[in-house]
C-alpha cells in the first residue's frame, strides 16, 4: 500500500546561538515493487507528483532505487527472505526534486530491522548511513543508533561529531529523532506523522495546503539559513564530500531521551 505522510519536521539548534522552526511536510511511504494507483502520483515519469529511480540508491541524479537497497541488504548479511522494503521520502513536485533526507527501510513482520539514511545537501553532496542491529533484530523506539557525521550539510555546523537516530514505528504513525551532537553545539530534528493510504484527494490537497512541494521545503531551508546568517552564526564554505557514499552506524548502549 502506498501511504501519504502528511507529517511535521522540528529543528532545534543546540548551543549559545538558539534557533528552532516547525513547519509541516509530505512525505510518501512506497513500495515501488508495487504498482502506484493514485492517478496524480508517478513512478519514472512526469506527473503533479512523482518519484524518480534515479533520484533514489546510489549516487545523486544516477542512482537505481530499489536494486540498490536490496543488494545493500544482501552485502550486509541481512537474509531478504520475508523482508519487505519501502522507501520513506518526499516525491518530485512537477519538474521540481529536492529532499534533505530520505529513508529505505527494511521490514519483517511490520518492523523496521535496517534501515539507510539517504542525506542530501544544497551543496549537491549525498551521504547514506546504514542502521541495524547486528543481528537484525527489530529496532525499538528505545534504540540508539549511532553514526559519525561524515558529510557537510549546514554552512553553520563543522563536518565533526556524531548523528544518533532513534525510530519510533507503529501501524498508526511513524516518529524519527536524528541528534546531531558535537560537544555542546548540534541540532535536534524530528520527523513524525501518522500513516495513512495515499490518494489523489489527499494528494491533491497537499498541492494546494503546501505548494510547490519541495520547491517549498528548499525555500524555507534559505530562510532559516538567513536567519542564522543575521543572527552571526560562524558561516563555513563548502567542503569536500564523503570519500565514500555509505558508512555503517553502530548501536549504542542505553535509551532515546
Amino acid at each position: 500500500m502506498l501511504e501519504h505522510i502528511q507529517g511535521q519536521t522540528f529543528h532545534v539548534r543546540r548551543g549559545a546561538l538558539k534557533n528552532a522552526f516547525r513547519y509541516g511536510v509530505d512525505y510518501v511511504l512506497c513500495d515501488l515493487d508495487a504498482p502506484l494507483k493514485p492517478v496524480v502520483l508517478s513512478r519514472n515519469r512526469f506527473n503533479l507528483w512523482s518519484l524518480w529511480d534515479r533520484h533514489h540508491g546510489g549516487p545523486r541524479g544516477t542512482g537505481q532505487g530499489v536494486a540498490w537497497f536490496r543488494a545493500l541488504l544482501a552485502e550486509r548479511g541481512l537474509p531478504l527472505e520475508g523482508v519487505e522494503l519501502r522507501l520513506l521520502t518526499q516525491p518530485s513536485f512537477l519538474w521540481f526534486h529536492f529532499n534533505p533526507v530520505s529513508f529505505w527501510l527494511s521490514l519483517r513482520n511490520d518492523q523496521v530491522c535496517a534501515f539507510v539514511a539517504e542525506v542530501n545537501s544544497t551543496f549537491g553532496q549525498r551521504h547514506c548511513y546504514f542502521c541495524a542491529h547486528e543481528d537484525f533484530r527489530p529496532i525499538l523506539p528505545t534504540d540508539r543508533l549511532k553514526a559519525t557525521k561524515l558529510m557537510h550539510v549546514s554552512p553553520f555546523q563543522t563536518v565533526q561529531g556524531d548523528y544518533m537516530f532513534n525510530l519510533a514505528w507503529s501501524q498508526r504513525a511513524i516518529h524519527i529523532r536524528i541528534s546531531y551532537e558535537n560537544g555542546s553545539h548540534g541540532v535536534l530534528a524530528t520527523l513524525s506523522g501518522l500513516r495513512r493510504p495515499a490518494t489523489n484527494r489527499s494528494l491533491l490537497w497537499a498541492a494546494l495546503r503546501r505548494p510547490l512541494g519541495a520547491g517549498r521545503v528548499l525555500a524555507l531551508i534559505h530562510w532559516q539559513a538567513l536567519i542564522l546568517y543575521l543572527k552571526r552564526a560562524p558561516f563555513l564554505n563548502r567542503q569536500p564530500p564523503p570519500a565514500t557514499l555509505i558508512s555503517q552506524g553502530q548501536t549504542m548502549q542505553g535509551n532515546a531521551e
